[in-house]
């Protein structure tokens, strides 16, 4: 993502040492690097989504409604 080759990530339950520093590459390329909730709480939880500006946004609003879904319709 910080390269340009992805324009976002997405994953969970990862540790502080697989993440932390990729979320800085991707800040300090001038992307977005937060919890499944928009937070930065990625670091305690180990939910992460990286992506450029133009989707971070729509990635959240994506997961948020698969994340929100009943097992059973998935």
């Amino acid at each position: 993502v910080a390269a340009g080759r992805y324009d976002g990530f997405w994953e969970f339950n990862l540790k502080p040492w697989d993440l932390a520093a990729g979320a800085l590459l991707v800040q300090e390329a001038g992307g977005v690097a937060t919890d499944f909730q928009g937070d930065q709480g990625y670091l305690q939880n180990g939910d992460i989504v990286a992506g450029n500006l133009r989707i971070h946004a729509q990635m959240l609003h994506i997961i948020s409604q698969e994340i929100n879904q009943p097992q059973s319709a998935r």
